[in-house]
């Protein structure tokens, strides 16, 4: 499939693979401004820096950001016919998977969270501190290297040195980590795991909050948001999970498509099930979040203001 999709990026158009270029990376600059925003009003004050709901944000919005990045480089240099040798490629890909890991486990961590601060909200404080927050995210970036230190051994299995030259016959993508059978085997195994075990931590906390919602005791307001909160999780997760759907029906679409629709499908999709998950966490929270939107709302204001001063001078 991969192969066949370099053959029918030929066949496009100069002007098709611009537009096409602009028709994604508009959104993907304009997210990662978002993105960049919102980091930058989590870092200006100290109750977002103490917060460990907050920090655990700041984790998830960096991964998502360098993630988006790395998936919008590798995508315009294949829409731009870009051939790059074999550890070049790999290494990008590895990149993009050491942060798109991050994303189900650090949605897991957020929901536990939540799932404290309704169900033990006397002991929140004791048990979500700062000191157990980044040991919580230290964790799951730890995790991520060791699976990218696992695909490079996997990797290191193919026979590179019997190939005439180490630069690449096609367009680089996720799949050339997948250059053996085990690879391919672990690539599977490995995302079972991964967003089963994230999607049970949402379920189960979700459904926690709903049996402490029918407590006398609990404050229904604050219950509410977090079962939303809880709900948009599970919403973020279904998206992420269908990048990984998507791939074996693509293979299947592929035989009964030509290359061009294909390939133009392709362009539609990357932009629902690539850019869209990761565009959500900064629309609920800088949007939905009534602590961070009135001091994110103020850092717009004033850069646009600062814009304005800068033409008028």
């Amino acid at each position: 499939m991969v192969s066949n999709s370099s053959v029918a990026v030929e066949l496009q158009s100069e002007l098709e693979r611009i537009m096409v270029s602009v028709f994604t990376s508009v959104p993907c600059a304009a997210l990662l401004t978002i993105n960049a925003i919102i980091l930058f009003t989590l870092r200006s004050k100290q109750v977002f820096r103490e917060t460990s709901r907050y920090v655990l944000l700041t984790n998830l919005l960096v991964a998502d950001t360098l993630y988006m990045m790395m998936s919008q480089i590798l995508y315009i240099m294949a829409n731009s016919r870009v051939f790059l040798t074999y550890p070049v490629c790999g290494t990008l890909v590895l990149y993009a998977i050491l942060t798109e890991t991050i994303f189900p486990l650090t949605l897991a961590e957020m929901s536990i969270e939540r799932y404290v601060a309704v169900c033990f909200p006397l002991r929140h404080s004791s048990i979500v501190t700062l000191r157990s927050t980044a040991a919580a995210i230290a964790l799951v970036w730890a995790f991520s290297f060791v699976n990218v230190l696992i695909r490079v051994v996997l990797m290191c299995q193919f026979p590179f040195e019997e190939l005439d030259s180490l630069e690449m016959s096609r367009i680089c993508d996720s799949f050339v980590v997948l250059v053996v059978p085990v690879a391919a085997e672990y690539d599977r195994v490995y995302n079972l795991l991964l967003f089963s075990t994230a999607g049970f931590t949402v379920t189960s906390t979700f459904i926690a909050v709903l049996i402490t919602a029918r407590s006398a005791s609990v404050e229904r307001n604050s219950v509410r948001k977090v079962q939303n909160a809880l709900l948009l999780h599970m919403i973020q997760l279904v998206l992420g999970l269908s990048y990984r759907i998507f791939i074996p029906v693509s293979v299947t679409l592929f035989q009964v498509m030509s290359w061009i629709s294909f390939v133009r499908m392709m362009n539609v999709m990357y932009v629902l099930v690539i850019l869209l998950p990761r565009c959500l966490s900064s629309l609920i929270y800088g949007l939905r979040d009534q602590t961070i939107r009135p001091v994110l709302l103020s850092n717009l204001c004033c850069g646009f203001t600062r814009a304005v001063n800068n033409q008028i001078s």
